[in-house]
C-alpha cells in the first residue's frame, strides 16, 4: 500500500512534478512511424508527459516534433500544410523546418526575423517502426537505446500502440503482475479451465499460449535488482511428481519498460503516459522463428473487434458496460467475458478509475513484482531529485535484456539462466 503522498509523486507526470522531470530524462516512443505515412503527409497532434506536440514529415522523409502552438499568435501547428521542406501555419504563413528554422513569414518582410526566432522543437530518432523523442535538458541528452528487437528482420517484427484512459503505473502494473496471467486470462492460458465442459477458447491459445503451469495461480516470485530497474521470476508448480518447475522471467526497465516472453515471439512493450489519466501503450514483437503482421496481434490481443480499439485506441467504456459478455461468463463459455489479452488488461485499468487511489488497497505476496516497481521507481526519482542520473539511463544497448519462460529442474538454480543480465546490467551494491 502506498500513502496519497506517495502515489501523487509516482502518478503525476506534468511538467514540473517530480516524476514529470525524472521521466523526461529518457527518450520515449510518441509515435508509430506509420502514423506519418508520407511525405508531406497531414501532420498530427500527440501527447507525452502531460504536453502537446505537433509532428510531421517534410519532403526528405524527416520527422519533426515540434510544441503545437505556432511561436508567433498561437494557433495549432495542426492545422498547418506540410510542404517544400517544412510546415506552415494557416493563420499567418509562417513556415518552419524540422530543426525549428523559422524560413518563412509572409506578413513580415524583415529578413532579420528569420536568424532571431526559432520553434522549440525535440530530438528525434525513428527507429524499428516507432518515432522517439527526448523532452529533457538539452545538455543531457541521453544514449538513444538499442533492443532485441531493433535486431529482428522487419517481416519478423511488428508494431503497435493501444492508447488506454487511464494512468500509467496501473497499466504497467498489470505488465509486472505474473499471478493475474492465469487467472484474468484463464481463456487462453489456463488448462483446467480450458478443458471445462463448453468453455470455447481462442485458437492462438492452443497453439502456443496454454501451459500446465498456468494451473498454478499462486506463483512463488522471486526478484532482483538491475542497473536498468529489476527482474523477477514466477515459479509454477508442473505437478506433484513432475519434481520440475516452470520459471518465466520478466525484465522491468527504467522509466516504463518490460518485455514479456511468449512460446514463439516477445513483446517490448513502453507504458507511455501522454498524460496523468492516460497512456499511450507500445509493443513491439520480434521473432527468431516466424515472420509477423499486426492482424495477428490485434487479434491475439482482442482488438481486431472494432467495438474496442478503433484509431490505435481502446474505445470500449463503462458506459457501454466494456461489452462484457455476461451470458457467456454463465455458462462458462468465457472466464471474463471478454476476449483477448490486451482486451481483458485494458478493461481492468479502465474500471480502477483514470488514477487508482493505492492507499485503499491491500497487497499479498502475489504483489510481490509490482510492490517491487513502485520501489525502483521511488530510487530512480530520488536519485533525480538528488541531481543524479535516474536508473539505466546510460544504457545504451539494452539488446541482451531479455525474459524466458522454460523448465528447470525444481532445485536449478534460476539466476544461472539470467547471468547476463547480472553481467552486463548489474545493479549497485548499494541498491541489493
Amino acid at each position: 500500500m502506498l500513502s496519497k503522498e506517495q502515489n501523487e509523486r509516482l502518478t503525476r507526470v506534468g511538467k514540473g512534478t517530480p516524476m514529470g522531470t525524472m521521466m523526461r530524462r529518457y527518450w520515449h516512443p510518441i509515435a508509430l512511424s506509420t502514423e506519418l505515412p508520407e511525405a508531406d503527409g497531414d501532420p498530427i497532434v500527440r501527447k507525452l508527459l502531460g504536453e502537446k506536440f505537433v509532428l510531421f514529415r517534410d519532403t526528405e522523409g524527416r520527422v519533426g516534433i515540434m510544441d503545437e502552438l505556432c511561436l508567433h499568435r498561437g494557433a495549432s501547428m495542426a492545422l498547418g500544410r506540410v510542404e517544400d521542406g517544412g510546415i506552415r501555419c494557416i493563420y499567418h504563413g509562417w513556415k518552419f523546418d524540422v530543426e525549428g528554422r523559422l524560413m518563412e513569414t509572409p506578413n513580415h518582410a524583415d529578413p532579420r526575423v528569420l536568424e532571431r526566432l526559432k520553434a522549440t522543437v525535440y530530438p528525434v530518432r525513428e527507429q524499428s517502426g516507432l518515432v522517439w523523442t527526448y523532452l529533457g535538458p538539452k545538455d543531457k541528452v541521453p544514449p538513444f537505446r538499442r533492443f532485441a528487437f531493433d535486431e529482428a528482420a522487419p517481416s519478423r517484427r511488428r508494431a503497435m500502440r493501444v492508447n488506454v484512459k487511464a494512468n500509467y503505473l496501473q497499466v504497467w502494473e498489470g505488465g509486472t503482475d505474473t499471478s493475474h496471467a492465469g487467472i484474468l486470462h484463464s481463456n487462453v492460458t489456463r488448462p483446467t479451465w480450458i478443458k471445462a465442459e463448453g468453455a470455447k477458447v481462442d485458437e492462438f491459445a492452443i497453439k502456443d499460449m496454454v501451459n500446465d503451469a498456468w494451473d498454478d495461480m499462486s506463483p512463488k516470485l522471486e526478484l532482483e535488482n538491475t542497473g536498468f530497474g529489476y527482474h523477477y521470476v514466477g515459479i509454477r508448480q508442473l505437478g506433484r511428481d513432475s519434481g520440475e518447475v516452470n520459471v518465466r522471467l520478466t525484465p522491468v526497465f527504467m522509466p516504463t519498460g518490460r518485455i514479456i516472453q511468449h512460446p514463439d515471439f516477445n513483446a517490448t512493450v513502453f507504458d507511455t503516459p501522454m498524460d496523468d489519466e492516460s497512456t499511450a501503450t507500445f509493443l513491439v514483437d520480434a521473432s527468431a522463428v516466424k515472420d509477423l503482421s499486426v492482424e495477428e496481434r490485434l487479434s491475439r490481443a482482442g482488438l481486431s473487434d472494432s467495438r474496442f480499439y478503433e484509431d490505435h485506441s481502446f474505445i470500449a467504456s463503462e458506459e457501454t458496460g466494456y461489452y462484457q459478455d455476461r451470458a457467456a461468463m454463465k455458462q462458462n463459455r468465457s472466464w471474463s467475458g471478454l476476449t483477448g489479452l490486451t482486451q481483458e488488461d485494458s478493461v481492468v485499468c479502465l474500471s480502477m478509475g483514470p488514477v487508482f487511489d493505492r492507499s485503499t488497497e491491500h497487497l499479498v505476496a502475489a504483489d510481490a513484482g509490482v510492490v517491487r516497481l513502485r520501489q525502483r521507481l521511488l530510487d530512480s526519482l530520488e536519485l533525480s531529485e538528488a541531481g543524479q542520473d535516474p536508473l539505466g539511463l546510460h544504457y545504451e544497448d539494452m539488446t541482451r535484456v531479455m525474459g524466458f519462460d522454460r523448465k528447470l529442474k525444481a532445485d536449478e538454480s534460476w539466476q544461472d539462466h539470467a547471468s547476463t543480465h547480472r553481467r552486463l546490467y548489474p545493479a549497485h551494491h548499494a541498491e541489493d
